[in-house]
């Protein structure tokens, strides 16, 4: 294997590196940055260390949960806000070797492990996460993407932990139960409700709800399955579902809007639907679930039921 080092000079004399088998100097016209190439190991092309630099400034770090392997390496975790809040938050792992700073493309993450210790009731149980965490796409492959649906905030009554396992070029390490804080949502948003369908406990996770616009919107969601025992991660439901979608303006008169079509699972495990919004303001997003077969299972009639979840553009 060929073993090459690209390290990237960025204006106020900032440094990465990373690998490919180009010998050649590349130049970023979008920014300036000047690209060297030298040998070294293990990380991606310049042109995806660029990509990861600049996907970097549109999260922050989460504090607390970064993991050093072996001395040789380290795994930081960020998401949008660098905070959680309650319901769907996205989260990206990236692995970075501390001897160079060079962004690595082999690092896999598993077993999240979200974990709430409700200390009033003295019980522990966790949450839904994503199926496995993954890289972004293909051109952010040193970026892994996963995710924690929480569904409630820390309070004096409860606290989170968050542990996850790691393995960076046969080096592995793992995250032990660190500190987190869990925020509420604002007022005019809930992104995350449950639904019984006998003994079985479902999740419903809304995924980013705030970067809708009025109008069209793609609409994705999760649906989670309660884990036995319930420390154990709530991870995506292996029974099929569709799940009808009717939002309405509650401070409106209860006004829906036309051109929305039902949440259908999708290859990757996601819902997937379409939703129109066609104001700004509070929108309450009745579901009402049907099973493979099309039964009705859960919600249904908007003047009883308490399955929706609460968006405001």
């Amino acid at each position: 294997m060929k073993k090459i080092y690209f390290v990237i000079s960025v204006l106020a004399a900032f440094a990465l590196s990373s690998c490919n088998s180009n010998d050649d100097i590349l130049n970023s016209s979008s920014n300036g940055a000047e690209i060297t190439i030298s040998s070294d190991p293990d990380c991606c092309s310049a042109e995806e260390a660029l990509a990861v630099e600049n996907f970097l400034h549109t999260v922050k770090p989460i504090d607390g949960l970064s993991l050093e392997i072996g001395g040789l390496y380290r795994i930081d975790v960020y998401s949008r806000t660098g905070t959680l809040h309650t319901g769907y938050n996205d989260l990206y792992f990236v692995g970075t070797k501390l001897s160079t700073g060079n962004f690595i493309k082999f690092v896999d993450i598993t077993n999240l492990r979200p974990l709430m210790l409700m200390t009033k009731m003295n019980m522990q149980h966790s949450t839904p996460v994503s199926g496995e965490v993954t890289f972004l796409d293909t051109k952010l492959a040193a970026v892994k993407h996963g995710w924690v649906s929480f569904v409630m905030s820390s309070s004096d009554g409860g606290s989170w932990t968050l542990a996850y396992d790691a393995e960076v070029l046969n080096e592995t390490g793992t995250l032990e139960a660190a500190d987190i804080s869990v925020s509420a949502l604002s007022d005019g948003q809930n992104w995350l409700k449950s639904f019984k369908v006998g003994d079985d406990a479902y999740y419903l996770s809304l995924v980013n709800p705030t970067d809708w616009k009025t109008g069209t919107n793609r609409i994705t969601a999760y649906v989670s399955k309660k884990n036995t025992p319930v420390t154990t991660p709530y991870v995506l439901a292996a029974e099929q579902f569709t799940i009808d979608i009717d939002p309405r303006m509650p401070d409106m008169g209860n006004h829906s809007s036309p051109g929305n079509e039902p949440l259908i699972l999708q290859a990757d495990g996601s819902y997937q639907g379409t939703i129109n919004l066609t104001m700004t303001g509070l929108w309450r997003i009745f579901l009402t679930v049907k099973d493979a077969q099309g039964n009705v299972v859960a919600g249904g009639d908007i003047d009883t039921s308490t399955l929706y979840w609460d968006v405001t553009i």
